[in-house]
Formats: structure tokens, C-alpha cells, sequence
């Protein structure tokens, strides 16, 4: 496998779940906003300069745009993509595709499915307390309970020299967030090529972790995630609320989810709202734990760090995400190639394997964190029997007037029963920065008293 080969030309180790993770040393943190950046990524580009340095001003904010707005409109519309790979040439690149990319061409190749490559841009940009904050979970964080928690952690990315699959895994579960409210539609495509809206929602993100960046962490949520379902029929009225921790999944620490089900009338606590549950947000056609390519408790998984690679993923997609209605991007078997943008980066590649005697769908899945802001860009899961099951991309754009990635738009391709879904979009002109609603609207109380009488 051409990824375990990159462990040894990398220098790395695979490193496996099991007791403790400490910190790296003093000397090695020092290299953060040197040879690495204050995230750490590798400050400088690559050998034959298809990947930039880092840029430390971050990414320009384009003319016409009303900071604060969150209506976030393209840096860069005049670029044209360097070339493009698709199904009569994706062999050619398959040294910097990941292998569920490969598996989409050899699927949908015929179908004109494609990659437009564009200039890889690395203007993402994040607040200096919370570089700061990096610097001294560099040396203090360290992983407990066999991965389950972290002590001794600040606001920020807690591992930014990871030394396992782990670290490398809690740095995209506890990334950087910036509070946003926006309306969305999901939709599934079935096999028939007909697309079915299973979601019509209105989501509030907070991150109350980020609130005081001179606290460690402890108890404090990473996140609190409701959203209101306005439709289908069967749905309307119904209200999820998912606590996320910011350092602890330990037993009676970890996730908290309530449902206020139209039907009872009531508020429950969601125990299912995790793992490999079908979520209804996409009729079922992805698991509760591939939201944002990969979210929730990692117990049910041996973790192993791979290596690093320069790989073709999605990227700097503002008009994708921002501009562009969700229905004009569906396609029968697969969302609209012209309307994607694609660059290379470098990416941190984890691999998770079913622990004998858990419960999953999934008896393998491989994720590739990007090196700047540790979001996770794609990611394949694997059957039982070791078949190559479903393809997931997340589509970034940096907020670039707050810091910040956005990458709440993702996809996931079911290549075995020749289906797609495409959740978290927001509608144009429904983004906003902020939230307008108090701490109480993200309790339990809360969803009681939105609830329809």
C-alpha cells in the first residue's frame, strides 16, 4: 500500500491508541512559527512549488465584501483551473489522489466525473491568542484514558506536532469554530439520478471553548449544535441539540443530545444521536459519526497515523458554498464538477480499524486532515468484507475577515448503492456571523419552549 510506504520515507511511526500521549518537548515546540507555522504546518511550500509557502497575511478580503456580513463572496474570480483530471487520465495523478478519489473515478469516470485543479492558495489565518495557546499545548497537552480525554489543554489545536493518530484525530474534532447561524437544504440522490430534499433546517453553532482562551478547557463544550427542521412534513417542528465536549469522552463525560419530538410533545435525552446510527438529516444514506467527515467518541476505533502526502482535495470553494443554490449543483450520480474547486495540499492521513468485539457499519475508515487548519477534506470508509463503501469530501472556505475554515458543506458517495448526499450548505444569502439567541436557547429548557404547541 502506497501509505504505508509513506510511513518510513516520512520518518514516522504508527503510533496506535494505548495509554498515555505526552507533549512534545521545548525544543521541538520551538518550531512552531518557524519551520512550522503557528498550527503547525510545514511553513515552507513544496519541492516543486505546486504547494505555496504559508501566507501569514492571510487571505485577502475582496473588494465589495461587508466584513461581518458572512456573505463571503470569491478572492480570486478570475482564476482559471491548471488542468483537470478525469477518467481518461486520473491514472496519471493517482500519486496524489487519495484512494477514495481513485475509486470515484473508477466508478463515475465514463460519467464525466472530474477534477478541476486549481492554484493551491494557504491564507488561512487564525487568531494570535490562539497561536499562542498552541505554543503551550505543544509541550503540556497530553492524551489520557487510552485517547478518551485530554489533560492539560488551552483553546486552540491541542496537538499541532501530533505524534499519533489520535492527536492528529482530537485536532480536527476540536477545531477551530466561529459562531454562525444559517438556513440549509440537504438533499440525497438516488440511484434512479432524481434528488429528494430530506432536510430542510435552520442550525445554530456556539463554541463556548473559544470564549476564554486563558482557561484550560476541563468540563467546557467544544461546541453546542441546535437545529430547528422545518421540513419534510414528518419533520416539521422537530429540534436537535448535540453538546460536543472539548476535551473528555470518557464514560458519563462525552457527548449530550437531546430531541424535542413533535409527536410527544416532549424533550428526551438522544443517547442514538452518535456512531454509526443512520442520520435522518440525509434519509439515512450517511452515519451520525460522518458529519464533517468524521465527529464524536473515537472508542470504537484503533487509530493509527499514517504520514503526511500532497494530495488533490477540495478547496477554497467561497462561490461553491456561499454563492451557488444546492439544487444547481445536483447531478445524477454525482454534484456538478464545474461548480468545485480543487488544489493540492498536504494533509495528515489517519486510519481508524474496527477493535475487536465494537459494533460499526465500518470496519476501516481513512481520513486526510489539511496541514493549516487540521479540517478534515476527505475521507473513504470500508465495509465488512474490506470493500471501498463511501467517499466523503468536506468543501472549505476560509472566513476570512474572523479567521476561521468553514467546511460545514460535505458530501458523502455511497459507491455501492450508487448514491450521494450533499449536507450542511447554506442557502444564499441565510449565513450569518454571530448568534443572535442567548445561552439558554442551547438547553434542554430551551427546546422546550421552541417547541410547537
Amino acid at each position: 500500500m502506497i501509505y504505508r510506504k509513506l510511513v518510513a520515507a516520512l520518518g514516522l511511526s504508527t503510533l496506535v491508541a494505548g495509554g498515555a500521549f505526552a507533549g512534545v518537548s521545548a525544543e521541538e515546540a520551538a518550531r512552531l512559527g518557524k519551520d512550522l507555522t503557528p498550527m503547525g504546518g510545514e511553513m515552507a511550500g513544496n519541492a516543486d512549488g505546486s504547494i505555496p509557502p504559508w501566507n501569514p497575511e492571510g487571505t485577502p478580503i475582496p473588494e465589495g465584501f461587508v466584513v461581518g456580513s458572512g456573505d463571503y463572496i470569491d478572492p480570486f474570480p478570475d482564476e482559471k483551473p491548471m488542468y483537470t483530471i478525469d477518467g481518461s487520465n486520473y491514472m496519471e495523478y493517482a500519486d496524489v489522489l487519495s484512494e477514495g478519489s481513485v475509486g470515484m473515478f473508477e466508478k463515475y469516470g465514463a460519467d464525466g466525473y472530474k477534477m478541476e485543479v486549481y492554484e493551491t492558495k494557504r491564507g488561512y489565518k487564525a487568531p494570535d491568542w490562539l497561536y499562542a495557546n498552541n505554543m503551550k499545548n505543544a509541550t503540556g497537552a497530553a492524551l489520557v484514558a487510552d485517547g478518551q480525554k485530554i489533560e492539560n489543554n488551552y483553546p486552540g489545536v491541542p496537538f499541532p506536532i501530533p505524534q499519533s493518530g489520535l492527536e492528529v484525530l482530537w485536532n480536527h474534532m476540536i477545531r477551530f469554530g466561529i459562531e454562525r447561524e444559517y438556513e440549509y437544504d440537504v438533499y440525497y440522490v438516488g440511484a434512479n439520478g432524481k434528488p429528494v430534499l430530506s432536510t430542510t433546517g435552520r442550525s445554530s453553532s456556539s463554541y463556548p471553548m473559544f470564549r476564554d482562551p486563558d482557561k484550560l478547557v476541563g468540563d467546557t463544550p467544544w461546541t453546542q449544535l441546535r437545529i430547528n427542521y422545518d421540513a419534510p412534513a414528518r419533520r416539521a417542528g422537530e429540534i436537535l441539540l448535540v453538546h460536543e465536549p472539548g476535551a473528555d469522552y470518557t464514560a458519563g463525560k462525552g457527548r449530550k443530545a437531546w430531541q424535542y419530538l413533535v409527536g410527544q410533545r416532549r424533550v428526551r435525552l438522544a443517547p442514538a444521536v452518535s456512531f454509526d446510527t443512520p442520520n435522518p438529516g440525509v434519509a439515512g444514506t450517511s452515519t451520525y459519526d460522518d458529519s464533517f467527515i468524521y465527529n464524536g467518541s473515537p472508542e470504537r476505533f484503533d487509530w493509527t497515523l499514517i504520514g503526511k502526502k500532497e494530495i488533490i482535495v477540495p478547496a477554497s470553494n467561497w462561490r461553491f458554498v456561499f454563492q451557488t443554490a444546492v439544487e444547481d449543483m445536483l447531478g445524477p450520480k454525482f454534484l456538478d464538477p464545474n461548480k468545485i474547486r480543487y488544489e493540492k495540499h498536504r494533509v495528515w492521513i489517519v486510519e481508524g480499524n474496527l477493535k475487536e468485539g465494537q459494533r460499526h457499519l465500518y470496519s476501516k475508515r481513512r481520513f486526510y486532515m489539511q496541514e493549516d487548519s487540521w479540517t478534515a477534506l476527505t475521507g473513504e470508509t470500508y465495509d465488512s468484507r474490506g470493500n471501498l463503501w463511501r467517499v466523503q469530501y468536506a468543501y472549505p472556505a476560509n472566513m476570512y475577515d474572523t479567521g476561521g475554515a468553514y467546511s460545514n458543506a460535505y458530501s458523502g458517495n455511497d459507491l455501492l448503492q450508487n448514491i450521494y448526499n450533499l449536507n450542511g450548505k447554506a442557502i444564499p444569502g441565510k449565513f450569518t456571523m454571530g448568534i443572535k439567541k442567548g445561552d439558554k436557547y442551547f438547553t434542554p429548557k430551551g427546546l422546550a419552549r421552541g417547541g410547537v404547541r
